[in-house]
């Protein structure tokens, strides 16, 4: 257990330090080899790369076709769009709101994650500044609208979070649809509140809207650049019905998606190469970002003291589904990967699992929510996610990793619970 502790430990504090994770996860992964008594060569080419590879071979193909939609909905200009379509409907002056909606609309129409940040920082900027609210915020507001309820919670998502489950517990992406609301309504809610509340609280200080030094550089559209939000907004729709209730594997939605969105701007004919190409390099770094820190998960679950985690896990005496919440989210946290934790989970304790939700009567829709919501509650300050969104805005963990926990730990974790506690009433 000291090995895994040292190698978390050190893996935090370099991503903190804002070092990348492609290279600090294996060193990580090193020291809880050696502290953990295996033979670091033979762990890093066999051990590390295999957890590595078994993720990009299996996952890589989502990403890819996800970044490409999302970055041809970057380029067209449909995600901003909508987004502004959204901000003219409730008020520029409610630039949390604006936000937080644009980038919610956007995960939940199956947009990349890590793509939705780069769609949305101009925006955000553009009301930040109208607002005269500090920028301090972004990043937990594009965190709370893309990283928690829509990823994890909010019944259908396509996002790779909730479709992981489905494999282990023969569900479908709607699995335990109230639990989901629910837990849906209190991230967004609550997170909403709290980040409206510290808005206040730094204007009283003098704390207000300053232009950025640096970040991510990417074309603003003028208003009359834009293409029509209601014509945008129809790609979105379609990659969520054609997932949910036509029932297509996710890859063939966005490959429709994007199909669509090329066909409904065909008059930007000209971007569409150089978008498919930028979004599937982008796809490149986003999975190795995972993959690399899904690979020190595999070192962790290799070395003995795992095997006290696991039987601390297996043996717990309260629900299954607190013992469930609690793998993930830990291994969540440990690997800095909320799909690569979580994969690592259910892949060590997914069949079990199964076997009680048979042999109890809980549903295996329940175990996979349940399973989803807590991988979200676990952004610590080396996750991928929280890496590319702090590059992307140009700020530092010291000035809005706070914020990032409260709306992507406390307040998930507090949802966990209260849809442990629904489950717990037959409530699904």
């Amino acid at each position: 257990m000291i090995s895994i502790i040292a190698g978390l430990v050190l893996l935090v504090t370099l991503a903190y330090l804002g070092w990348s994770i492609i290279w600090i996860a294996p060193l990580a992964a090193g020291v809880v080899a050696l502290l953990g008594g295996l033979d670091i060569f033979d762990t890093y080419t066999h051990t590390y790369m295999q957890g590595f590879v078994d993720f990009t071979m299996k996952w890589f193909p989502v990403f890819l076709f996800g970044a490409i939609f999302g970055k041809l909905m970057e380029n067209t200009g449909a995600a901003q769009a909508v987004a502004y379509k959204l901000t003219s409907i409730i008020g520029k002056k409610r630039a949390i709101l604006g936000v937080l909606l644009g980038a919610s609309i956007l995960t939940y129409g199956g947009v990349s994650l890590f793509v939705v940040v780069f769609a949305m920082y101009p925006l955000s900027i553009a009301l930040f500044r109208a607002a005269n609210i500090s920028r301090q915020l972004i990043p937990g507001t594009l965190a709370l609208g893309a990283f928690t309820f829509t990823m994890t919670a909010l019944p259908g998502t396509p996002q790779i979070q909730n479709l992981i489950p489905t494999e282990y517990f023969k569900t479908g992406p709607g699995a335990a649809p109230i639990i989901g609301i629910v837990s849906s309504l209190i991230m967004g809610v609550g997170g909403y509140f709290y980040l409206t509340w510290r808005a206040k609280k730094l204007s009283k200080v003098g704390i207000v809207f300053d232009e950025p030094k640096k970040g991510n550089k990417i074309k603003n559209f003028t208003v009359e650049e834009l293409p029509n939000p209601y014509i945008s907004f129809v790609p979105l729709v379609v990659v969520v019905v054609l997932l949910n209730i036509v029932k297509l594997d996710i890859i063939v939605s966005l490959i429709i998606g994007s199909l669509l969105l090329m066909l409904l701007n065909v008059k930007k004919i000209k971007i569409f190469i150089s978008s498919i190409n930028t979004g599937a390099s982008g796809s490149v770094m986003a999975i190795i970002n995972t993959s690399a820190a899904v690979g020190f998960g595999a070192v962790i679950s290799a070395v003995p003291g795992f095997q006290t985690l696991t039987n601390f896990i297996s043996n717990f005496k309260g629900s299954p589904l607190i013992s469930e919440a609690v793998s993930v989210d830990l291994l969540a946290g440990f690997t800095g990967s909320s799909s690569g934790g979580m994969g690592i989970a259910l892949k060590a304790f997914g069949q079990q699992y199964y076997q009680i939700a048979l042999n109890s009567g809980i549903s295996p829709e329940v175990f996979h929510r349940i399973a989803s919501i807590a991988s979200g509650a676990s952004i610590l300050p080396h996750n991928g996610a929280v890496l590319t969104l702090l590059a992307v805005t140009g700020l530092t963990h010291k000035d809005s990793y706070k914020d990032i926990a409260v709306v992507g730990i406390l307040i998930p974790t507090i949802a966990v619970i209260v849809a442990i506690i629904l489950a717990s009433f037959g409530i699904q």
